[in-house]
């Protein structure tokens, strides 16, 4: 080896990390226009006309996104159920076939790895007395994810990273379901809430047709094989231009999980964060059988007692609140920090997450937010926002 050699070894896998991934259909976002930026390690679509627009399409009508950059995990084997158990919060025991929940992976020091959803899949791949699920985690945990698992992976476990093979399209809103209905013979109005049925959607088989979603004003997400993710996009705009369905990017999913209270990892829930303090106790189940990572550590939590909490707020002057602002008291005391901001497009305020001293977490308290060099106030208010 050169001297050099081992620099430029260094180089070329920092030139190789930082490579911009693009998901099966960046090429229809490009040639509609998109503002297109970096977010996970993927070219992904901000917006497309305004982010105002776009949310307000979803909230009355129907909107489509591109969500391709999601990573989904196979867990399969005897032990599968009991591997999900070890890794995630909420009770994956208490789940048919058909049905997924909301779940998060506790990092055993009290904070969390990241938030997911948990389906259990049919068992037709299966052997005898084996289960199968699927992980649907944030685009940019993936490799921290599959890490993560692998590390706690002491059972009769196959794992099986399908996240480069699958499309991923949320078409989201009221009219959703009359859209898509168009597109096949599956009965969709008698699929439920969290779960989920596979199918064939404009001629294409095998579609993941799951009732859930980020908006917080209903439709569904189509999970699809990568090669089909072009045919299925242009499939379901055909169908939705008497219900004037529009792409929606990034942006407009920020403010619409925004008003509902959802939580974004790295924002308002991280490797520090408690699922306890982040109001995410009802995926959180100290009692369940098969314990999960940290859970002792959680239970201790619970009977101590909460020092903070993360909770919503309105801002009662016109200014938008930032990730990292901090938040004072009347007598300016430093009691917490700024998690998430906007200007509400349906409540036409600016409106905000972050977390409180727990002496302020109930609603009605009153708070200030620092701008700039003023402390605005602000009132905390119970979520979802509206």
């Amino acid at each position: 080896m050169q001297p050099n050699d081992g620099i430029l070894n260094i180089l070329l896998i920092i030139k190789i990390k930082s490579v911009i991934l693009n998901t099966p259909i960046t090429h229809l976002h490009i040639a509609l226009g998109a503002k297109m930026a970096e977010f996970a390690g993927y070219n992904m679509p901000i917006s497309y006309t305004t982010i105002t627009d776009e949310h307000h399409t979803v909230r009355n009508g129907v909107g489509v996104f591109d969500v391709s950059h999601m990573g989904e995990f196979i867990i399969r084997g005897k032990q599968a159920l009991d591997l999900v158990q070890h890794v995630t919060s909420n009770d994956a025991s208490q789940l048919e076939i058909g049905e997924a929940q909301y779940s998060c992976m506790p990092n055993g020091e009290g904070g969390i790895v990241d938030d997911l959803l948990v389906y259990r899949l049919t068992e037709e791949a299966c052997s005898e007395g084996e289960k199968s699920f699927m992980l649907v985690v944030n685009a940019s945990n993936i490799e921290k994810d599959w890490n993560w698992i692998s590390a706690n992976n002491h059972y009769e476990a196959k794992m099986i990273n399908i996240s480069d093979k699958s499309g991923l399209i949320a078409v989201q809103g009221p009219k959703a379901v009359e859209v898509l209905q168009k597109l096949t013979n599956i009965d969709l109005s008698s699929i439920k809430y969290y779960s989920f049925t596979k199918g064939t959607i404009a001629g294409i088989d095998n579609v993941l047709i799951s009732a859930t979603g980020y908006t917080g004003s209903g439709g569904f997400e189509l999970y699809v094989a990568n090669e089909n993710t072009t045919s299925l996009w242009n499939a379901v705009f055909d169908a939705g231009k008497e219900f004037g369905i529009k792409p929606c990017g990034l942006g407009a999913r920020d403010t619409l999980r925004l008003e509902k209270g959802f939580c974004l990892y790295g924002n308002d829930i991280d490797d520090t964060t408690s699922p306890l303090e982040a109001g995410l106790g009802w995926i959180t189940k100290l009692k369940k059988s098969h314990p999960f990572n940290g859970q002792d550590l959680m239970q201790k939590q619970k009977i101590s007692g909460l020092t903070r909490k993360l909770v919503g707020f309105t801002m009662q002057e016109r200014r938008v609140p930032r990730h990292g602002y901090i938040i004072f008291d009347q007598d300016e005391n430093e009691i917490g920090v700024v998690t998430s901001g906007t200007q509400s497009p349906s409540l036409d305020v600016p409106i905000g997450m972050g977390y409180v001293s727990i002496g302020y977490a109930a609603p009605g308290s009153k708070i200030f937010v620092q701008v700039g060099k003023k402390n605005l106030e602000a009132i905390v208010t119970a979520t979802p926002f509206l």
